[in-house]
């Protein structure tokens, strides 16, 4: 695998105890995306522990069902117990970046590897007594924010929801799309928002043969257009943004940094997602964000309905330079009643997250939280 760079800390150790841990938590609303829709998340979060005593936390990202990509909650657990643990409990770590070279066998399966590379990565930052955000490298003292918004039942309701995330100043509006739910949708919103910086994410909903759908987008202004085509198709990006004004932003096809060079070189996007989760944790993330970086093509950070632990690890990505763009880390308050995280995740109204100097994620854990959420648990040693 690729190196890091050189200027990151290491901190060797040797995990003696990955804990696995199942939640379930209610969304405060259903949120509906062209896979569907979700009323309530089943979370995996993963506790590590070394053989000094520290403690570091992560959150598998993937969902319910095999929609997003092929994992999902229970299929992480079994992954992770059966798979990751083996590979990397008691062994010899150089750094939180060697746990995705001794799990790089495992094909796939990224979302249930990085929440456990996160977890080390929180765990390397508190043993340096810094925050995660300035352990990876980070560079600015607040990130700017954004919100997704999903597929509503009437264009009324999606035009009231916006203008209460306008109205909280929320600097960007991502509101999702599919056939039959598309140009008129984004006419409609344009209409009563002219000035508002958004963007459309069909979540691979469409193919080139829905060319002229695509392409009727293009009057609106959108900052970009979403993973419109299928996750695997960098060719199709490729010719699909050659007809488009709007540029294409890749979200499912970008898994790796050799990834993001193919789709570079072949003009298959303006834009990059990168989602923690979906690229396998952070030292692919580093390596996607300097390919990015150095190719002069804009990055911003994916939400996937992330709990407190998830967010706060975004929050951290999103501190790096080349995240020039609002990312999808919104408030705790938009998804969840009571966040796992003490205290949960607040936007200005400037629409700005401050980043905290404290070690490792930066946010407490509401143990009691986690714990009366609690559903399934296992201590792998």
């Amino acid at each position: 695998m690729p190196a890091l760079p050189e200027a990151l800390a290491a901190m060797p150790m040797r995990l003696t105890r990955i804990g696995l841990r199942k939640i379930r938590m209610p969304l405060v609303r259903p949120f509906e995306t062209s896979f569907g829709r979700t009323t309530e998340r089943q979370i995996l979060l993963v506790q590590v522990e070394d053989s000094d005593g520290a403690i570091g936390w992560g959150e598998v990202t993937c969902g319910e069902r095999p929609f997003y990509n092929e994992e999902w909650v229970d299929a992480a657990w079994l992954v992770l117990r059966d798979f990751v643990a083996p590979r990397v409990l008691g062994k010899e770590l150089e750094s939180a970046a060697d746990v995705g070279r001794l799990s790089h066998a495992i094909r796939g399966h990224r979302m249930a590897r990085g929440g456990l590379e996160a977890a080390c990565w929180e765990l390397e930052a508190r043993k340096l007594g810094r925050p995660l955000w300035q352990h990876i490298g980070g560079a600015r003292r607040e990130v700017a924010c954004g919100v997704s918004i999903g597929i509503q039942n009437s264009v009324s309701e999606l035009l009231e929801l916006i203008g209460a995330e306008v109205e909280a100043g929320y600097q960007r509006v991502k509101i999702k799309i599919k056939p039959g739910w598309d140009a008129d949708v984004v006419r409609a919103v344009r209409r009563q928002f002219p000035d508002i910086r958004l963007m459309a994410d069909a979540n691979s909903a469409y193919s080139l043969d829905d060319l002229e759908s695509l392409q009727r987008l293009d009057e609106f202004g959108l900052m970009m257009l979403e993973q419109p085509l299928a996750h695997d198709e960098l060719i199709d990006h490729a010719e699909l943004q050659a007809q488009l004004k709007t540029p294409i932003c890749l979200d499912e096809c970008i898994r790796t940094a050799h990834h993001a060079r193919q789709a570079i070189r072949l003009g298959a996007c303006g834009i990059i997602n990168v989602k923690l989760g979906r690229v396998g944790g952070f030292a692919e993330a580093l390596r996607i964000h300097d390919v990015c970086r150095q190719a002069a093509v804009p990055v911003w950070c994916g939400g996937m309905l992330e709990a407190g632990i998830g967010r706060a690890h975004n929050i951290a990505l999103s501190t790096l330079p080349g995240f020039v763009l609002p990312g999808d880390v919104s408030a705790s308050k938009r998804y969840w009643s009571q966040d796992v995280i003490d205290p949960p995740v607040q936007v200005s109204r400037q629409g700005t997250i401050a980043v905290s100097d404290a070690p490792g994620l930066g946010y407490g854990l509401d143990e009691e939280r986690i714990e009366s959420l609690t559903e399934r648990r296992q201590d792998l040693r």
